[in-house]
């Protein structure tokens, strides 16, 4: 046991599903779930709460099962992710003028050189989320990762800005503390994924993570160990299953269930003489669906997603082959069959599924180490970016909470059970934790989900 490491939660609010997870970190720097809970989600469409009250049920139903996976748990405070197509970026330019040029720059100067970036002029109705420096200048010294500890005339950075609709940000923050949370920090979803499925030599070699939810597409760039892009695209895998509804004629659920089951990104893969067979409602005749025909529609749509991505690689140069380390794809989206090779050809870079399992502790449960899972299990691991900066006051909490057996994957078969015992609720975690990776991001993630607008209505 490790009682000193704080217990950190992360609230993953999607269109298709909400999820809890509880983690802690063990002696060896791996997380350790404690408690997790998902329900479906009802008032989220493309990554934006539109129906509060719908949000806050499906909230305290994921609480309620990550409770009934723990009863020694109390859950306080959440990080929470954020995404949504009202998600913005734009580059920016900062620099000060040292008073005491021989001290060496110190943590408060970085402070306040990202402090002033929130100064930024952003289109009225937006907040700045995030202010996330790129690379830094001393004097004539380019390219420093950390310039704590030189000397110099003038200190500078080049930050990438993260914007999103004060609204939207508003509606997150209400459904949270209704759900009697609070909220510890908004992290772009992207980030939290990209901590969660990415090594550190992906960060060195330059990667896209391409996050595939039910609502929108998460885009994060890395290339030579710097964020430079984020993007949220605004399709992903319910936009798919609305395809399928629309283009067979089925039940939505009828249409999730194929695209699961039967589903493949590329065509040519279906097997042509292949047939589904639909039961007919109230009495009409079944339906034959075509596999091949399934495929085509899937592949369209998981084509203009993919186009999209490229288009942002474009937009920052990084298109033909620079990112070494190529793309990796994570979310509940990439589970679809041959997606893999859909991705290479669309995008012309290797590609391979992410998953978190890396930062897990051994002994989990199968359903944690999945894709699905990234974005929530990211945002515990910057939960632990903040705790381990000293960037948030913590409240250690030194109660013996032990990961409880229906958490852990079961060898033993004294009971004459399989190999896992599962927990009541459909699972949903995967703790991933990148303590190197926002290592690079130390400096840039500020506490700046702040209720001044609230306090001003």
């Amino acid at each position: 046991m490790n009682n000193e490491q704080p217990i950190i939660v992360g609230l993953d609010i999607g269109t298709t599903k909400i999820a809890v997870i509880a983690g802690r970190k063990n002696e060896y720097g791996k997380l350790e779930i404690l408690g997790f809970g998902r329900s479906n989600s009802n008032g989220v469409k493309h990554g934006q709460v539109l129906n509060i009250d719908e949000t806050i049920k499906a909230i305290k139903q994921a609480l309620d099962n990550c409770y009934a996976s723990n009863p020694n748990l109390e859950v306080n405070e959440v990080y929470v992710g954020i995404a949504g197509h009202h998600i913005k970026s734009l580059q920016t330019r900062g620099d000060i003028v040292r008073h005491n040029t021989d001290d060496e720059i110190a943590q408060k100067e970085i402070d306040q050189l990202i402090a002033d970036q929130y100064k930024t002029y952003i289109p009225a109705g937006d907040q700045i989320i995030d202010v996330i420096p790129q690379e830094f200048t001393v004097d004539n010294f380019q390219n420093i990762p950390d310039p704590i500890g030189y000397s110099g005339v003038k200190v500078g950075a080049n930050f990438h800005i993260i914007t999103g609709d004060k609204n939207a940000i508003r509606n997150i923050n209400r459904s949270v503390e209704k759900s009697g949370l609070i909220t510890k920090d908004l992290v772009l979803q992207p980030l939290a994924s990209s901590a969660a499925v990415m090594a550190q030599e992906d960060l060195e070699a330059g990667v896209a993570i391409v996050d595939i939810g039910g609502g929108t597409t998460d885009l994060a760039v890395f290339y030579e160990g710097i964020l430079k892009h984020t993007a949220v695209i605004p399709f992903a895998g319910e936009n798919i299953t609305n395809d399928i509804k629309t283009g067979l004629g089925v039940l939505k659920t009828q249409a999730e269930q194929m695209k699961v089951q039967f589903g493949s990104a590329l065509s040519n893969e279906a097997k042509t003489n292949a047939f589904i067979t639909i039961p007919g409602l109230r009495g009409m005749p079944s339906k034959e669906i075509s596999v091949k025909n399934l495929a085509n529609i899937i592949q369209a749509r998981m084509s203009e997603i993919l186009d999209f991505v490229t288009y942002h690689l474009k937009q920052v140069g990084l298109d033909n082959k620079m990112l070494n380390g190529g793309v990796i794809l994570t979310g509940g989206g990439s589970q679809l069959k041959h997606l893999i090779q859909l991705t290479e050809y669309v995008t012309g870079l290797n590609a391979r599924i992410g998953l978190p399992t890396e930062h897990l502790a051994s002994g989990h449960i199968e359903e944690l180490a999945k894709p699905t899972y990234s974005t929530c299990l990211g945002l515990i691991l910057k939960g632990y970016d903040d705790y381990e900066h000293n960037r948030k006051q913590f409240e250690r909490d030194y109660r013996l909470v032990e990961v409880p057996d229906n958490l852990r994957q079961q060898t033993s078969e004294a009971e004459g059970e399989g190999t896992m015992q599962h927990i009541v609720v459909p699972a949903e975690p995967a703790v991933k934790q990148r303590a190197r990776f926002w290592d690079k991001f130390r400096n840039s993630l500020i506490d700046i989900f702040k209720e001044e607008e609230d306090q001003k209505l």
